[in-house]
């Protein structure tokens, strides 16, 4: 049994496929499917967004999804099956930046490695994020969903998860 889809989809030549994750993940002994499908959103930091693009090298970004998927499986063990799936290219208002899916055994684990991957690729993976903006500007940004946004987050204490950022690079 593959217990790993790993894919970058290159918007020129396909898009994420969220159908094909959950088949993927899928197995007659899992009750546990979960999903995460990052859009891309029309509003960032109080900007109005017209679109993203995202830079990677491929097979170093890979390389990275596979210790991620080696991680959650030493983890929640190897009744685990994952995919994970990022754009690259060029994406517009509601275009799929991210798919990832955890098949397992049961609803809790599922869950919780559904979003132990999604944080470590966003936190960890070598994806570099331009916005650009109404105003004609693009920012570079460097995003962990795990610092302190403003939203109240506090369980998070900001950067108390040992690294800092620069604003935008």
């Amino acid at each position: 049994m593959d217990r790993h889809h790993l894919t970058v989809a290159e918007i020129a030549e396909g898009r994420l496929d969220p159908a094909a994750a959950l088949e993927f993940v899928s197995d007659p002994g899992f009750g546990g499917i979960t999903m995460f499908v990052g859009r891309v959103r029309d509003l960032n930091h109080g900007r109005d967004v017209t679109g993203i693009s995202y830079d990677m090298f491929v097979p170093l970004a890979l390389n990275g999804f596979a210790e991620i998927a080696a991680q959650a499986e030493r983890d929640f063990g190897g009744k685990l099956k994952l995919y994970i799936g990022h754009a690259k290219g060029r994406l517009g208002i509601g275009d799929l930046a991210m798919v990832v899916a955890a098949g397992t055994p049961h609803r809790d684990e599922a869950f919780r490695a559904c979003r132990q991957v999604v944080e470590a690729v966003k936190h960890t993976s070598p994806i570099w994020k331009q916005e650009h903006y109404v105003d004609g500007d693009s920012v570079w940004s460097e995003g962990c969903s795990l610092c302190d946004d403003g939203h109240g987050h506090a369980a998070t204490g900001g950067h108390g998860h040992g690294h800092a950022h620069e604003a935008h690079r």
